[in-house]
């Protein structure tokens, strides 16, 4: 369990760290947090034992539980001392639990959950199939009714990122990058089809809130955008091409001297470059920023008819008045029941009547009974010397009078105030 102590180098004084809303659902989940703390930490080749001692215990299905000389012949490719840190690792923290009277391991469900989710991330491992593992958790959190809005933004916020690199590699006017950003959006392409289906059946069954659907559409107006992106590539790609410079009469092009370039390493670049390139001085004299400003000064003074954008002048608007808020009769009328009352009445005698929404409001009123810091309306009925005794709220009383049929069963008696009882004998 993590201590919240902890926190206090982390975040401002007086801050408790269970009324951040960033920190309170992992604070929630602090076992499995701990659980992958355990799996993960260390150097890179003590994660990858424990999770190979991991798979191979849950690969045996048909027979899920493991005698330690089973484990220790099937394992025998890991040192034996190692093996047993690993296994009393994975114990300490539940994930593989061991039988004392049976004398038997198994892996938790927690355990299971992880290999689980990891096999997901393994078969999805190439950066173009990042989306195919968004839409596959998509689909899988809608059909167990586990869906919610944080999945749909981390796919919104990838397509979003994809769409910025495309734009990026279209403003820059370079070939390669037009080419490997096309070939990133051919990748992404199957999945955004598959994509569209699993956002149609979402739409059909429903979003659990207004949030996700929100996001759900603008996703899909990201995609849209993405895919009209083909047509943009080609039409760059042509522009490119119709501009490419023949080097040669053999057909040799400025892009493909650039590709092979880009195949040779830096020492053989140094050596295709000595004493070929010429120095170039660098004008020190004039400062960036400088130069900046002369050239904007010109500009200014270069365009014709420049156009001032303005204002247009404030409409008039008539002037409106607060209508000042006034409390429904039914408060006065309940605080002179109050006032009359000398011994124990029923809940429902004071609250029915009139019609529902007239009882709704009266049993509504009762709440303030005692309180100190009221509006001055309500101050005479907070006041009165009585109080409300709720009985078991599980047994409701039959009414049947004025739109009511049933309601929550109690009484209100006055309170033995002296005060007010020396004012009751004058």
């Amino acid at each position: 369990m993590i201590d919240d102590h902890a926190f206090e180098a982390f975040l401002a004084p007086g801050v408790v760290p269970r009324d951040v809303d960033a920190l309170f659902p992992l604070l929630q989940s602090a076992n499995v947090i701990q659980a992958l703390i355990a799996l993960f930490r260390g150097g890179g080749e003590e994660v990858m034992i424990r999770l190979a001692v991991l798979r191979e215990i849950a690969a045996r299905a048909d027979a899920p539980e493991w005698t330690p000389q089973q484990l220790q012949n099937h394992l025998s490719f890991i040192d034996n001392t190692k093996l047993e840190t690993v296994l009393k690792r994975l114990r300490e923290h539940d994930l593989l639990l061991w039988d004392g009277e049976r004398r038997l391991y198994q892996l938790s469900g927690l355990a299971r959950m992880i290999l689980s989710s990891l096999s997901n991330l393994v078969s999805f491992g190439n950066q173009d199939d990042e989306l195919g593992f968004l839409f596959s958790q998509i689909a899988a959190g809608d059909a167990v009714g586990q869906l919610n809005s944080e999945t749909l933004t981390n796919l919104l916020a990838r397509l979003n990122e994809l769409e910025s690199f495309f734009s990026q590699a279209v403003q820059s006017g370079s070939e390669f990058k037009l080419k490997a950003a096309q070939s990133r959006l051919d990748a992404a392409q199957k999945w955004m089809a598959r994509g569209t289906e699993i956002l149609q059946n979402l739409g059909a069954n429903g979003f659990a809130d207004d949030a996700s659907w929100r996001i759900a559409q603008k996703i899909g107006d990201s995609q849209s955008r993405m895919m009209r992106m083909t047509s943009v590539f080609q039409n760059e790609l042509a522009k490119i091409s119709r501009q490419r410079v023949m080097l040669s009469d053999g057909g040799l092009s400025s892009s493909e001297l650039a590709a092979w370039l880009k195949s040779l390493s830096i020492e053989k670049l140094a050596d295709v470059c000595a004493n070929q390139i010429a120095l170039t001085p660098e004008p020190f004299f004039a400062l960036p920023d400088v130069m900046v400003d002369v050239a904007e000064t010109f500009l200014e003074r270069d365009i014709a008819d420049k156009k001032v954008s303005t204002m247009p002048p404030p409409a008039e608007v008539e002037e409106t008045q607060d209508v000042p808020f006034e409390y429904p009769s039914q408060l006065q009328g309940l605080t002179n029941m109050l006032a009359r009352i000398e011994r124990s009445t029923t809940l429902a005698d004071i609250v029915v009547g009139g019609d529902f929404s007239a009882a709704s409001y009266r049993y509504s009123l009762l709440t303030f009974l005692g309180e100190q810091n009221v509006d001055a309306d309500l101050a005479a009925l907070a006041e009165q010397s009585v109080e409300v005794l709720h009985e078991d709220t599980s047994v409701l009383q039959v009414v049947h009078q004025n739109e009511v049929a049933l309601m929550t069963s109690g009484t209100i008696k006055p309170i033995n105030n002296p005060a007010r009882s020396k004012l009751d004998g004058v």
